[in-house]
């Protein structure tokens, strides 16, 4: 078991998305730091790239922000390590196939699990080709987090029985970003994961209030921001840390 099921242990997570790098490196170490000092239970750090195919416009300007600053993947595990030296809480990377195969998968999760990160999700990887990753994930300890759709039907139980850390449910249909409603039936999606395992869910892509953290977290066992995070950091730069650490301690509670 890796530590990712602290995140959960007795309560409902808060899972907090930042971009890495994003708007400079000394700012980002201390945004990550920020979110954790506020409460939340797990952090997913995005690994910086030019294609992010998941992301809407909110994360796609945040990582060319961070890809201007000279963030790379080297310097990410970097980044991660002078986290590290504050913060315990679990920490996953989202990134995509195409960094990893670049970096050289072997070295890039043994990199990863050096700097301290605890698992991996990659939104382009079909569940089918899984192996390709989480593989080599387990052999550093890493977790290779499933997503589940709305458009998953049949194969929600398929996957849900094989996922390990937590599973990433994704509320509604496209990319990141905030949204003003989620109407996508994730009760029946959450209770279909339910019966074929307990591994922990967890609902992203457009949660950004207060209100919607509270009837997200109804349903599932986390609930993940990352937009409405990210738009944050665009607003206030190196001031950023200061209106995180006010933002998580409200979704929070």
């Amino acid at each position: 078991m890796s530590n990712i099921y602290k995140a959960f242990e007795n309560k409902k997570a808060f899972i907090a998305f930042l971009t890495a790098g994003d708007p400079d490196f000394e700012t980002s170490v201390e945004n990550f730091k920020a979110v954790a000092r506020a409460g939340a239970d797990l952090i997913e750090v995005g690994i910086p790239f030019s294609d992010p195919i998941a992301e809407g416009p909110v994360i796609q300007e945040a990582d060319i922000r961070a890809l201007s600053a000279g963030m790379t993947t080297d310097k990410v595990f970097e980044l991660l390590k002078e986290v590290r030296k504050e913060v315990d809480i679990p920490i996953v990377f989202m990134t995509y196939a195409n960094p990893v195969y670049h970096y050289g998968t072997d070295k890039f999760f043994e990199k990863a699990s050096e700097a301290g990160a605890d698992g991996i999700i990659i939104p382009d990887c079909p569940f089918e080709e899984r192996h390709e990753f989480c593989d080599t994930a387990e052999k550093y300890g890493m977790d290779f987090i499933s997503m589940i759709a709305p458009t998953s039907e049949d194969r929600i139980k398929e996957i849900a029985s094989q996922a390990k850390g937590f599973i990433y449910t994704v509320s509604s249909l496209g990319v990141t970003g905030v949204r003003n409603e989620i109407t996508t039936d994730l009760a029946t999606i959450i209770s279909h994961i339910k019966e074929v395992t307990d591994t922990p869910a967890a609902i992203g892509f457009g949660i950004s209030t207060p209100e919607q953290a509270k009837e997200m977290s109804k349903i599932a066992d986390g609930v993940i921001v990352g937009s409405a995070m990210v738009k944050i950091v665009a607003a206030e730069g190196k001031n950023a840390p200061e209106k995180l650490y006010e933002f998580v301690k409200s979704m929070k509670n």
